[in-house]
């Protein structure tokens, strides 16, 4: 069978999907990818490049359009370059966000073309005007938010099956379209991302910090508002006052991945690391940036308590590795969380507290054994419902190929060293 997956930042979701399927010889796996797409074992990436632009003389509600729009131009080279040298796929996963999608049912049209439905824009009740702190959209952010779901529609409307990862995300698109859609997770390695009795985090200073040790974790692909990061700064004073020996370990970087910008050419890191400093022991708070995945691993091994915080928003990878890992989480009670965390696996707070979250996460470390089970469920939920080998994975060749469930591999989707991409 032929297969061609197509992201520009390949392989993202498709990364476990793609591996499987390429180790099996009766398959040829091909990907399509920007510059920055990375490889994967047994699959001929073929990259395209996008030269910068301005926004020229498009409208201000089609500049987005206008970019994927691009990008489906340079995606539609590649296309008929493969179909022209005899690769004409079966199949193609394609992300319905990024405009790629557009040209492939032209180009391809016998293929199965399956759509990765990652979220779908609206102007509540979702993260848009969620958080009161920061300016609501006016009218003109919301019919320009409204044109960023114009590929999406497009996209859907050429799917002969398309997916999502969580139900909540799924209840982001309207009800018409939502009842098309197919819930399927890409899958936690939890053969992989385990509790490490042994595990070591070495902070910025050459101190180690282990399983002894009263260390809060914190993960965020870029310290942002979306994320929760100005709650978790203005809880830790209270924390780190009553808690002497406890250690925050914060990995993410200082740019933006959602949402605003900050002003004056400022980073959301430093906003609100300033506006709470002076009631923090800066010593014990560690910000290591960007970690190689097994780095930030050791950072969930070592944690007693790990905060996830996030608007209403695409879940992230984190939040699961978390409780993979038998992490105590502390996350907000916002629906994407409600997906993943009970009460009976994890503790729900208000998102717009941070004494709601410094008060849990003080529960916590003043007394670690009452919580442990809370933990060990983490980690049961994560194996029952997201295990790679074991459940998402075989799903995801069955809805994707049409088959049968395959028998679990169990070299499948180790991870890769690289940067820990967070979310």
């Amino acid at each position: 069978m032929k297969i061609l997956f197509v992201h520009n930042n390949f392989p993202a979701q498709f990364r476990h999907l793609a591996e499987y399927l390429a180790a099996d010889e009766a398959h040829s796996v091909h990907a399509i990818g920007a510059e920055h797409a990375r490889t994967v074992r047994g699959v001929t990436l073929h990259r395209y490049s996008m030269a910068s632009l301005g926004p020229g003389a498009a409208h201000p509600f089609a500049r987005r359009f206008d970019v994927e729009s691009r990008r489906a131009e340079q995606v539609l080279y590649v296309a008929t370059m493969l179909l022209s040298q005899g690769f004409t796929p079966d199949i193609v996963v394609v992300h319905s966000g990024w405009g790629e999608a557009l040209p492939l049912r032209s180009v391809f049209p016998g293929a199965r073309i399956v759509v990765y439905c990652e979220y779908f824009y609206r102007t509540e009740g979702a993260d848009v005007n969620f958080d009161p702190e920061f300016p609501a959209l006016g009218l003109d952010g919301a019919v320009a938010l409204q044109a960023r779901n114009a590929m999406t529609l497009l996209a859907l409307a050429d799917a002969d099956l398309a997916l999502t990862p969580t139900p909540w995300q799924r209840s982001t698109f309207p009800p018409e379209l939502a009842s098309r859609i197919r819930v399927a997770h890409e899958g936690i390695d939890t053969d992989h991302v385990r509790p490490r009795l042994n595990a070591r985090c070495r902070l910025e200073d050459g101190r180690v910090l282990t399983r002894e040790d009263e260390v809060i974790s914190f993960v965020n692909r870029n310290l942002e508002p979306l994320r929760g990061y100005h709650i978790l700064m203005r809880a830790l004073p209270k924390v780190l006052a009553e808690r002497p020996k406890a250690h925050v370990v914060i990995v993410g970087g200082f740019g933006v991945s959602y949402g605003p910008r900050p002003p004056g050419g400022q980073t959301w890191h430093q906003i609100f690391l300033d506006e709470v400093a002076g009631g923090l022991d800066l010593k014990r708070v560690h910000f290591l940036g960007h970690l190689p995945y097994e780095d930030y691993l050791s950072v969930l091994a070592v944690s007693r308590a790990h905060a996830y915080l996030t608007y209403p928003f695409v879940l992230s990878w984190s939040c699961l590795e978390a409780m993979a890992t038998g992490c105590v989480v502390v996350a907000s009670d916002t629906p994407p969380v409600r997906d993943v965390i009970d009460g009976s696996n994890g503790l729900l707070v208000p998102f717009h507290s941070p004494d709601a979250l410094a008060e849990a996460l003080l529960s916590v470390l003043r007394t670690p054994e009452r919580y442990a089970a809370l933990g060990r469920s983490a980690r049961e939920t994560i194996r029952a419902r997201f295990d790679l080998r074991r459940v998402a994975l075989p799903r995801l060749v069955r809805l994707v190929t049409g088959d049968s469930a395959p028998p679990a591999r169990p070299d499948a989707g180790e991870p890769q060293p690289g940067q820990w991409p967070g979310g």
